[in-house]
């Protein structure tokens, strides 16, 4: 890498964010993590050499301050990784409008947002990799969270749709589909009890953690994966074979 390439990564308080902004961290890039959540943030930018910015991706206003702080204080933005997601878990007969809207607001709206927020500084610079985290869930079909499953599927979709239009700027976008992954989220979660169901679909008997999700983030996110875009890769262990 011939110079340090600025790296946002949202909702990397905890879980495959902060995995994700560590292994980035690690690589060279200087890492802004991004979340509600600001004391998390603060810890793991102070462990990665970071900077931590509290931010709502669902709010518009708040998405474009931060852009705007962006500029000022980097003038440059070269990675995008939209993490930022609300997990559920609410089967069909309880599924409200309200609730419906509750995660697309975070999982789709949010990444349109940072996206339409920051992708223009990419294709002005000429240089630009965005890497949307979506979930092998899509893929499955998983039960209990069908608004979930609607916002990963839009994300891919998202990535597909995308990357002709920007492509001709130097500006890759991919996504990033992890199964059930061992985070402080998932374990607080009734879809801690999904890993007796999943370990054994997986062709690795272990519980996947967020350290085996982000070096395909960082790959995607490099300068070796130029001729990548429009891709999804599954990040399960063998757990969904496509």
């Amino acid at each position: 890498m011939s110079e340090q390439r600025v790296a946002v990564v949202t909702g990397a308080a905890q879980g495959i964010g902060a995995g994700i902004a560590r292994e980035l961290a690690a690589e060279g890039h200087k890492v802004i993590v991004a979340d509600l959540n600001l004391a998390g943030a603060e810890k793991v930018a102070g462990e990665i050499g970071g900077v931590a910015r509290a931010l709502d991706v669902s709010d518009q206003a708040a998405v474009a301050a931060f852009a705007e702080s962006l500029i000022a204080d980097f003038g440059r933005v070269d990675i995008l990784v939209n993490n930022a997601s609300l997990v559920p878990f609410v089967p069909w007969s309880d599924l409200t409008f309200e609730e419906w809207r509750r995660i697309m607001s975070v999982n789709l709206d949010g990444m349109f947002l940072m996206t339409r927020a920051l992708c223009d500084l990419m294709t002005k610079a000429g240089y630009g990799r965005i890497v949307n985290i979506a979930s092998n869930t899509f893929m499955a079909g998983t039960p209990n969270f069908a608004h979930y499953v609607a916002s990963k599927g839009g994300s891919i979709g998202f990535v597909r749709a995308l990357a002709g239009e920007i492509g001709q700027y130097g500006v890759t976008i991919n996504a990033v589909a992890p199964g059930l992954t061992e985070t402080e989220g998932v374990l607080a979660s009734p879809h801690n009890d999904g890993f007796g169901y999943v370990l054994p679909a997986q062709a690795f008997n272990r519980k996947g953690l967020p350290s085996d999700i982000a070096p395909a983030v960082a790959f995607l996110a490099s300068e070796k994966a130029g001729w990548i875009t429009g891709q999804t890769l599954v990040v399960d262990g063998g757990h969904t074979r496509n």
